[in-house]
């Protein structure tokens, strides 16, 4: 019996030379899942976290196909993987382009400002955003048809927006939010944007969207929010002068909601 075991293992251990595998491999593991996991946590709950599951799953394929010398379909696996870099650009373009402009605008001579950038890579963002405030403002204003454009910000910095408009650090409630947007106000024009419950700036000019999807009826402060979530992961809250509407816009679209319960819930679960 010892003898069948011996002779069994060493079958195995022969099916298996092929392999080679050093503690280098197992730290390139450690790091490429490690790698992996904070796309995961940075793409979680948008619809590009499927595209990076499918592409996951036709990598492992290909690995596996390769390591089995099976060469047809690992073949066709590599062409596949090879010729979709141009592919994973055109569907990515958003999220390429938010990252860059993260980087592009990261303050490297502050480290704080730095780990700043990286805040995705945390469990959770320290300080939740006050979203029942946000939206018991916005009710108020669509209730006298006020016009009101805010931007929360989240994991991208939104400093390069902040100096186009005038500096704040005002603890954000409502009373504020709503003389903000007052008709008459000097603040009222352009967007505000909030950063960790706080008001940090006012009359901030945002970079407008020039998609051709956006329906005729909307105007540039629709324009203006769609623009600034195709560019970074803020979010943002926005209540139309003419009809008195508010809407919610993450990621360059509207996100449709039945009440402002349900808004209330999708904004928690995008702050958090």
């Amino acid at each position: 019996m010892a003898k069948f075991i011996s002779i069994l293992a060493k079958s195995i251990s022969t099916m298996f030379d092929f392999i080679e595998f050093s503690f280098l491999d197992f730290l390139d593991i450690v790091l490429v899942a490690t790698l992996l996991y904070y796309i995961y946590k940075l793409l979680k709950g948008t619809v590009a976290i499927n595209i990076v599951i499918g592409i996951a799953l036709i990598f492992l394929s290909w690995r596996i196909t390769l390591a089995l010398r099976m060469e047809m379909l690992s073949g066709i696996l590599g062409k596949l993987l090879s010729g979709g870099v141009i592919a994973l650009i055109i569907v990515f373009q958003q999220e390429i382009r938010k990252f860059l402009l993260m980087i592009g605008s990261t303050n490297f001579s502050t480290k704080k400002s730095f780990l700043k950038q990286l805040k995705f890579l945390q469990t959770e963002i320290a300080s939740e955003i006050d979203t029942d405030t946000l939206i018991n403002a916005s009710k108020n204003l669509s209730k006298t048809k006020t016009g009101a454009l805010i931007v929360i910000e989240r994991t991208n910095s939104l400093d390069f927006l902040i100096n186009s408009g005038d500096v704040m650090n005002a603890l954000m409630n409502e009373a504020i939010l709503q003389s903000i947007f007052y008709k008459n106000s000097p603040l009222h024009d352009g967007a505000t944007i909030i950063r960790d419950n706080f008001i940090v700036a006012t009359r901030v000019v945002l970079p407008v969207s020039s998609s051709e999807k956006i329906p005729a009826r909307f105007g540039l402060r629709h324009r203006a929010a769609i623009g600034v979530s195709e560019k970074t992961d803020a979010v943002c809250l926005l209540v139309s002068e003419e009809t008195g509407e508010v809407s919610y816009i993450k990621d360059g679209e509207f996100e449709l909601f039945k009440d402002y319960n349900e808004l209330n819930q999708k904004m928690k679960k995008d702050l958090s």
